[in-house]
């Protein structure tokens, strides 16, 4: 189950501090380490191997609050696959990534969307389907109506990105980033409330998201 980010405050007592738990899932070779590393370090590289799983930190110092996203990138190999879910264990977001010119690693991707289903309760998490490899676009295999439509069905965030030309990086996190906020902001003025329709919210969110 996820836990509940835990607010600080600043000395003034206003600004709230939150932190969050950001988890990569995909098959291998998608760009997962290479769009965390972009993230978090603004630079590029083409092989970044996980073994199991990496770990970065990002500050976000936003107007209402400020947001640590600790961002879990996990091993794509089928090998580690058994032992992901301890890993995003306790996640409140979650990037599913496929490679655009691969239409196979967007059907892992709706497998992993399984996987996190078992393990969370509706709205307990933040999912974002993400496109990666747009600079490849001449090899495409999958349009971005594919990305959109599935993530409109599923209530998930969606973008397309290329962690090689920084297309969309940060607005993915950032998105992600908005929506734990504007979850905590909602949760806190109406903290009775319940069952919140994901499709609805993933549906604004999808249209506000892609190229």
């Amino acid at each position: 189950m996820a836990q509940n980010a835990m607010p600080g405050t600043s000395l003034e007592g206003i600004h709230p501090t939150y932190m969050y738990k950001v988890v990569l899932l995909g098959s291998t070779s998608v760009g997962k380490s290479s769009l965390a590393y972009r993230y978090v370090k603004n630079d590029f590289k083409e092989s970044l191997p996980t073994v199991g799983c990496s770990f970065f930190t990002q500050m976000l110092n936003l107007e209402v609050a400020t947001v640590k996203l600790e961002i879990w990138d996990t091993a794509g190999q089928e090998k580690y696959h058994s032992v992901c879910h301890l890993y995003y264990r306790g996640a409140q977001a979650a990037l599913l990534v496929y490679d655009i010119t691969n239409k196979e690693t967007l059907n892992r991707a709706k497998l992993w969307l399984r996987d996190l289903e078992k393990e969370f309760l509706p709205n307990e998490i933040v999912i974002a389907l993400v496109g990666n490899k747009i600079d490849l676009a001449a090899e495409r295999e999958v349009t971005t109506e594919e990305g959109e439509e599935f993530a409109r069905t599923n209530g998930l965030l969606f973008m397309e990105t290329s962690a090689k030309s920084n297309h969309q990086v940060n607005d993915i996190f950032m998105a992600i980033a908005q929506e734990l906020l504007r979850q905590e902001q909602e949760k806190a003025s109406a903290p009775s409330a319940h069952g919140r329709s994901t499709v609805d919210l993933g549906e604004s969110k999808a249209r506000m998201g892609c190229c």
